[in-house]
Protein backbone atom coordinates (compact mmCIF):
# COMPACT_ATOMS: atom_id res chain seq x y z
CA UNK A 1 0.00 0.00 0.00
CA UNK A 2 1.36 3.62 -0.48
CA UNK A 3 0.74 6.42 1.68
CA UNK A 4 1.05 10.23 0.83
CA UNK A 5 4.52 11.16 -0.40
CA UNK A 6 4.21 14.52 1.38
CA UNK A 7 7.31 15.35 3.59
CA UNK A 8 6.90 15.63 7.50
CA UNK A 9 6.44 19.36 7.00
CA UNK A 10 4.06 19.36 3.91
CA UNK A 11 2.13 16.48 6.11
CA UNK A 12 2.08 18.46 9.06
CA UNK A 13 0.99 21.51 7.53
CA UNK A 14 -1.91 19.57 5.48
CA UNK A 15 -2.90 18.16 9.12
CA UNK A 16 -3.20 20.90 11.04
CA UNK A 17 -5.14 22.72 7.95
CA UNK A 18 -8.07 19.74 7.73
CA UNK A 19 -8.01 18.37 11.10
CA UNK A 20 -10.95 20.61 12.30
CA UNK A 21 -9.67 20.51 15.80
CA UNK A 22 -9.30 16.81 15.84
CA UNK A 23 -6.27 14.97 17.58
CA UNK A 24 -3.90 14.04 14.74
CA UNK A 25 -0.53 11.93 14.37
CA UNK A 26 1.72 11.54 11.36
CA UNK A 27 3.00 8.20 11.18
CA UNK A 28 5.82 5.99 8.99
CA UNK A 29 6.33 2.39 8.38
CA UNK A 30 2.88 1.49 9.28
CA UNK A 31 0.83 -1.70 8.52
CA UNK A 32 -2.78 -1.88 7.92
CA UNK A 33 -4.15 -4.93 9.68
CA UNK A 34 -7.59 -6.26 8.63
CA UNK A 35 -9.03 -8.20 11.22
CA UNK A 36 -9.94 -11.43 10.92
CA UNK A 37 -12.21 -12.18 13.45
CA UNK A 38 -15.75 -13.94 13.53
CA UNK A 39 -18.76 -12.37 11.81
CA UNK A 40 -20.08 -11.52 14.83
CA UNK A 41 -17.18 -8.89 16.04
CA UNK A 42 -17.37 -7.53 12.29
CA UNK A 43 -21.19 -6.78 13.33
CA UNK A 44 -20.70 -5.37 16.54
CA UNK A 45 -17.99 -3.34 15.24
CA UNK A 46 -20.75 -2.09 12.40
CA UNK A 47 -22.88 -1.17 14.61
CA UNK A 48 -20.69 1.18 16.28
CA UNK A 49 -20.03 2.47 12.83
CA UNK A 50 -16.26 0.85 12.59
CA UNK A 51 -14.43 -1.48 10.56
CA UNK A 52 -12.49 -4.08 11.23
CA UNK A 53 -9.13 -3.21 11.12
CA UNK A 54 -6.48 -1.55 12.83
CA UNK A 55 -3.11 0.23 11.74
CA UNK A 56 0.17 -0.12 13.26
CA UNK A 57 3.20 2.05 12.64
CA UNK A 58 6.67 1.90 13.27
CA UNK A 59 7.35 5.15 13.63
CA UNK A 60 5.49 8.11 15.10
CA UNK A 61 6.57 11.48 13.27
CA UNK A 62 4.35 14.23 15.11
CA UNK A 63 1.58 13.22 17.51
CA UNK A 64 -0.87 16.35 17.70
CA UNK A 65 -1.86 15.62 21.73
CA UNK A 66 1.64 14.41 22.44
CA UNK A 67 0.46 10.93 23.78
CA UNK A 68 3.47 9.96 21.84
CA UNK A 69 7.04 10.50 20.84
CA UNK A 70 8.75 11.04 17.95
CA UNK A 71 10.20 7.73 16.86
CA UNK A 72 7.35 5.39 18.85
CA UNK A 73 5.58 2.95 17.61
CA UNK A 74 1.57 3.26 17.75
CA UNK A 75 -1.43 0.66 17.67
CA UNK A 76 -4.93 1.90 16.59
CA UNK A 77 -7.95 1.44 17.79
CA UNK A 78 -10.20 0.17 15.05
CA UNK A 79 -11.01 2.15 11.63
CA UNK A 80 -13.80 4.55 11.57
CA UNK A 81 -13.12 5.93 7.85
CA UNK A 82 -10.57 6.06 5.41
CA UNK A 83 -10.51 9.74 3.54
CA UNK A 84 -7.72 11.40 1.02
CA UNK A 85 -6.02 7.48 -0.09
CA UNK A 86 -3.91 8.38 3.37
CA UNK A 87 -5.58 9.73 6.17
CA UNK A 88 -6.79 6.58 8.38
CA UNK A 89 -9.06 7.82 11.01
CA UNK A 90 -10.44 6.61 14.14
CA UNK A 91 -12.78 7.80 16.76
CA UNK A 92 -10.33 9.51 18.33
CA UNK A 93 -7.63 10.72 15.95
CA UNK A 94 -6.97 11.27 12.56
CA UNK A 95 -3.43 9.14 11.34
CA UNK A 96 -1.50 10.74 7.96
CA UNK A 97 -0.25 7.79 6.93
CA UNK A 98 3.28 8.77 5.26
CA UNK A 99 5.53 6.62 2.56
CA UNK A 100 4.77 2.98 1.51
CA UNK A 101 3.11 0.82 4.20
CA UNK A 102 2.14 -2.77 3.84
CA UNK A 103 -1.15 -4.54 4.14
CA UNK A 104 -2.32 -7.75 6.11
CA UNK A 105 -4.43 -9.85 7.91
CA UNK A 106 -4.19 -11.47 11.30
CA UNK A 107 -6.74 -12.39 14.07
CA UNK A 108 -7.74 -10.13 17.02
CA UNK A 109 -5.43 -12.43 19.42
CA UNK A 110 -2.24 -11.88 17.40
CA UNK A 111 -3.06 -8.23 17.50
CA UNK A 112 -2.94 -7.92 21.37
CA UNK A 113 0.33 -9.39 21.21
CA UNK A 114 1.54 -6.95 19.12
CA UNK A 115 4.17 -4.36 21.59
CA UNK A 116 6.39 -3.38 18.71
Amino acid sequence: MVGSTMTNNEALEYAHATSSGAPFCLVRDWIWIDLDGPESQHDYLAQLQLQPVILFAHTVVYDSSRRWDVGDFVRTTPLHAFTDGFVFRTLNTNYVLLGDGLRKLAHPETIAMITG
